[in-house]
């Protein structure tokens, strides 16, 4: 008698199953996101297992628990992406073995990006797995990024692969053996032992479940592309970020030019990483020096305009924050921020109400980090705050100075962390003064940095020394 498929209902947000279908999740209480998944049946499981095993080159598991002090630690083998902008949201290559997700909007350059990496692993078998678009689409694409690199001839290591059945790519890879496995994307391979359409819950978890498997039992590294949805999350069941080793978000708006490579999960490295590119007609380029593009000086001697010295992973660089201030035309005043949180603006506006005595609740207050980038380092506080007050004012902040320092919400200005770094990269690029919190200048009395270092403890001695 053949076992039926067991149907349960998954919250695609935290993971929690359950027997029965409810309009609340218990666990995490979002509302409508429980979806009905069926469970494969024991032979179902046996059927993927072998094939997936086959793929691996693995036989029968002989998996038992091991002492602690039995197990044997080493260096994790790396591979070199040629990119150093990958390699250092990787921690330094991609670990072999692991399993990548990169997730993002459409046409922000996922796919560009994957491509223009494999072609350079000349010495590695790459099978570039594709569910959306044709053999002929990626040569095409391929071409452009060769042409692009000085008209270098394409990877002969580089197989193009057009499939969504699981199973058949597990024959693929049984044949080629390929050294890393891309899939692109994740969202449109299914398994036929899932009875569900691609895309879907079902086949999402599945595909992704057995490809995790695949890579610890054969050492091969897998790099998985996912879609987002509306509001920014990578689409499928949130239990997908938990299955993979790194979740790499690629970020930005298609009206800039530049994207940012954020770690969200990193088991082999930082999350306070950042890799920074620039889009260009013929692919994506890295941007070593990110100061020096995100620094114009076309806003000279013009009002709300300062430069802020921040920091994001291990990254120093330089970036205007821009401010406007202006009479409210409606009753209630309008409070918008790109690139920098809004409840925070919305912080330092009272701050800057109550503790300098300067009164902005009739006045629209809108704030723009330039370049399209999303700052959430806290040490960009006194550059946004004095901003707001150059635009109010009216008064243009000098070009030769920049800031760094947190506001506290009783207008005090808190140390930030690396400030030699901040330092050292604001006198890299010309500046010729800086204003610090007094709390940073332990150890800086007695060094020369080639730049002017001005301390300050509250926001009021700041404006002070920006506008007299």
């Amino acid at each position: 008698m053949a076992v039926k498929d067991k149907i349960v209902f998954v919250c695609s947000e935290c993971g929690f199953d359950s027997p029965k279908w409810s309009g609340k999740c218990p666990s995490c209480g979002y509302w409508n996101t429980m979806k009905e998944m069926k469970i494969k049946s024991p032979t179902a499981q046996k059927e993927a297992s072998v094939l997936r095993r086959s793929a691996s080159g693995k036989g029968i598991d002989d998996s038992r628990p091991l002492n602690l002090s039995e197990i044997e630690t080493t260096d994790e083998v790396r591979i070199d992406m040629r990119d150093q902008e990958l390699n250092r949201v990787l921690g330094g290559g991609l670990v072999q073995g692991s399993i990548v997700l990169m997730g993002g909007e459409p046409g922000i350059g996922k796919s560009t990006l994957t491509l223009q990496t494999v072609m350079r692993l000349s010495d590695k078998k790459v099978l570039y797995i594709s569910g959306e678009e044709s053999a002929r689409q990626i040569k095409m694409r391929a071409q452009r990024l060769a042409a692009a690199e000085g008209g270098k001839t394409l990877n002969e290591n580089l197989f193009i692969l057009c499939e969504t059945s699981l199973e058949k790519i597990y024959k693929i890879i049984e044949e080629l053996k390929p050294d890393l496995v891309v899939v692109d994307s994740i969202q449109t391979i299914s398994s036929e032992y899932a009875e569900s359409s691609a895309g879907s819950i079902t086949q999402v978890r599945e595909c992704a479940a057995s490809l995790l498997k695949f890579a610890k039992e054969s050492g091969t590294p897998v790099i998985l592309i996912g879609h987002i949805t509306k509001d920014g999350s990578i689409a499928g069941p949130k239990i997908l970020e938990h299955i993979v080793d790194s979740v790499i978000q690629f970020e930005g708006d298609q009206h800039y030019l530049y994207r940012i490579l954020r770690p969200i999960k990193n088991r082999f490295g930082s999350t306070a990483e950042l890799g920074i590119y620039e889009m260009r007609e013929t692919g994506l380029k890295q941007v070593s020096n990110p100061s020096e593009l995100l620094l114009t000086n076309s806003h000279r001697g013009m009002s709300g305009v300062t430069i802020a010295c921040t920091i994001e992973g291990v990254r120093t660089f330089l970036i205007e924050v821009q401010a406007l201030a202006s009479t409210a035309v409606y009753g209630t005043p309008q409070r918008s921020s790109i690139g920098f949180d809004v409840r925070r603006m919305n912080m330092l506006l009272a701050v800057l109400e109550k503790r300098v005595g300067f009164k902005l609740g009739q006045k629209d207050v809108f704030l723009n980090i330039a370049g399209g980038i999303k700052v959430n380092d806290p040490g960009i506080d006194l550059a946004v705050i004095s901003a707001i007050l150059s635009s109010s004012l009216d008064i243009a902040v000098d070009r030769t100075v920049c800031m760094t320092g947190e506001v506290g919400l009783s207008g005090e200005i808190r140390p930030v962390s690396r400030i030699e770094q901040r330092i050292a990269e604001s006198a890299k690029l010309g500046f010729e003064r800086i204003i610090i919190p007094q709390n940073n200048m332990h150890g800086l009395k007695n060094r020369k940095f080639g730049i002017e270092l001005i301390p300050v403890t509250r926001v009021d001695e700041a404006f002070k020394q920006l506008f007299g």
